[in-house]
């Protein structure tokens, strides 16, 4: 038993297949016409992509809506000192739970192996978040790296902090944007929780 194509969008199938009338392939073979032809392939399960993935919106529609997505985050009793690599393919947020015993640089980069210039394509964003606990000497990111080339960011407010908080968790927001082959602006911000 073979299946044949009718000569136009369908498939018709032999009588082992519970189909009753040719099933229409979605013009290029992509998915099948189904979902109230909302054009949505479904999963039975929960689905876990593990390589990029692209999502293409128009300019009428979105390429994608979240509703309670959770994002990664790093807890790590370390102290802030010296140069932290921060690697975004880990996670969106890193917390240092010890106090800061130091100024310290950031260094953004993919990770260990990976740089954040090759995962990125120009036009391309992410913001990520360090959480930095401060005892009772203010230290702070005093400095900003991108795959170990320094980068001076674009502060909120339009002055570079020049301490940190003392006795508190000093957020530290970053947003990286490529501007070109490893040429990035940072716009960055430093927030107080006590």
């Amino acid at each position: 038993m073979a299946i044949t194509l009718d000569g136009t969008s369908g498939i018709t199938a032999p009588a082992i297949v519970t189909l009753t009338t040719p099933l229409s392939i979605a013009n290029g073979g992509i998915g099948a016409t189904s979902f109230a032809a909302a054009g949505i392939p479904t999963a039975a399960s929960a689905t876990t992509f593990t390589a990029k993935q692209t999502f293409n919106g128009s300019t009428t529609t979105l390429a994608s809506v979240f509703i309670n997505g959770l994002e990664t985050t790093t807890i790590s009793a370390t102290a802030a000192a010296s140069t932290i690599q921060y690697d975004v393919t880990t996670q969106s947020v890193l917390y240092y739970t010890t106090s800061a015993s130091g100024n310290f640089t950031m260094n953004f980069r993919g990770n260990s192996t990976n740089s954040l210039d090759s995962l990125m394509s120009t036009g391309q964003s992410i913001t990520v978040v360090f959480l930095c606990t401060t005892g009772a000497t203010a230290y702070y990111n005093n400095a900003v790296t991108v795959d170990g080339s320094s980068v001076t960011p674009k502060y909120q407010g339009g002055t570079a902090w020049s301490a940190g908080n003392a006795s508190s968790v000093d957020a530290y927001s970053y947003t990286i944007v490529k501007t070109g082959s490893a040429t990035f602006t940072i716009f960055a911000s430093q927030t107080q929780f006590k």
